[in-house]
């Protein structure tokens, strides 16, 4: 089944406890609602809908599965749902917040923290047309990117990998800190039937392993991914797709046209953690945080969180996390 378009749940509609308010972003795996629970707050809710394995059509609140789709959309939602529980488990401030995750219509939703602030692709993405340089001062990066990785040793802390990191996943609150959203993992899943669904991983800032059934995944593959989303911080877009570096490898050669914006410290980082072959990468996210903390001989540029906060509250209203996803374009964040 080629993918389609899903049609979303009307706006008003009132599941297990929450009232649909709109939908805010939609992609190949799932669709993201703006909704109100029972005490008037704002939720983002997630549901799992993967559009290469079922349709639903206006005025439907099921999905229609083929028999030969069947299989495969259960064992997605078995892992969406297990997924959802585990992240709920998780309290961490650089994490997305799962409040709840239930079941309906022959599916599964999680429900999330709506939070004001805008996505750092988003971010990236204005500095670069306003012909900022550098693109993201190095403070900011250092700062920011050691707070993602405080969560994401939470989450590898919780048995989990986060599997799909890159600047449209990576949501800056209104005071600049960062929250990981949108985590990939469930969608591996479908690695055994890549014919049905679109590539699971995001071209540039996936790691080898990651283009290959049954490829070595671990923390290292995530660490990937966080060199890929520094550079995109630093050069205004992903480095190489693997596909690319495989055959004939130019990263020197970009990472070279960041000298004298940054640091050799921080570009040594970023190309330790974006090395083809994993066992050189870093071995852990504490030592990948380790090299971001050493002190270099650059100048802080004073309060650069702070008159991000200021620049964001200034520009940007709320967004529900997960997509949607999340714009700012929130459609990439269910991808």
């Amino acid at each position: 089944m080629a993918a389609q378009n899903n049609a979303p749940l009307p706006d008003g509609l009132a599941i297990s406890g929450y009232r649909i308010v709109k939908k805010i972003a939609s992609g190949g795996f799932s669709i993201v609602y703006l909704a109100y629970d029972k005490n008037g707050s704002a939720v983002a809710i997630k549901e799992y809908l993967p559009s290469s394995l079922a349709l639903r059509q206006p005025g439907e609140l099921s999905p229609l599965v083929s028999a030969a789709n069947l299989p495969v959309f259960r064992m997605g939602l078995k892992c969406f749902f297990e997924e959802g529980r585990a992240l709920a488990r998780i309290s961490h401030p650089n994490v997305v917040s799962v409040v709840n995750f239930f079941r309906a219509n022959d599916t599964v939703y999680m429900v999330m923290a709506y939070e004001s602030g805008c996505s750092l692709q988003a971010h990236i993405l204005r500095r670069r047309d306003s012909g900022q340089k550098p693109l993201l001062s190095e403070q900011f990066i250092r700062t920011m990117f050691s707070q993602v990785l405080n969560g994401l040793r939470e989450v590898h802390a919780n048995k989990l990998l986060h599997l799909d990191l890159k600047p449209a996943n990576i949501y800056l609150r209104a005071d600049g800190t960062p929250i990981l959203l949108d985590f990939g993992a469930a969608r591996q899943t479908f690695r055994t039937d890549l014919v049905k669904l679109y590539p699971m991983y995001t071209p540039g800032f996936a790691p080898p392993e990651l283009y290959v059934k049954s490829g070595n995944l671990g923390p290292w593959t995530d660490i990937y991914s966080i060199g890929a989303a520094m550079f995109a911080c630093m050069a205004g877009a992903p480095p190489p797709p693997v596909e690319q570096r495989s055959k004939i490898d130019k990263i020197d050669a970009h990472l070279a046209k960041l000298e004298g914006f940054y640091s050799p410290e921080l570009i040594k980082v970023v190309k330790w953690c974006l090395m083809l072959d994993l066992l050189q990468r870093p071995p852990s996210v504490f030592a990948l945080q380790k090299a971001l903390q050493q002190p270099v001989a650059v100048t802080p540029e004073p309060g650069v969180l702070l008159r991000f906060s200021q620049k964001v509250r200034s520009m940007w209203g709320g967004i529900g996390l997960k997509n949607s996803k999340p714009g700012v374009t929130l459609q990439d964040h269910t991808r």
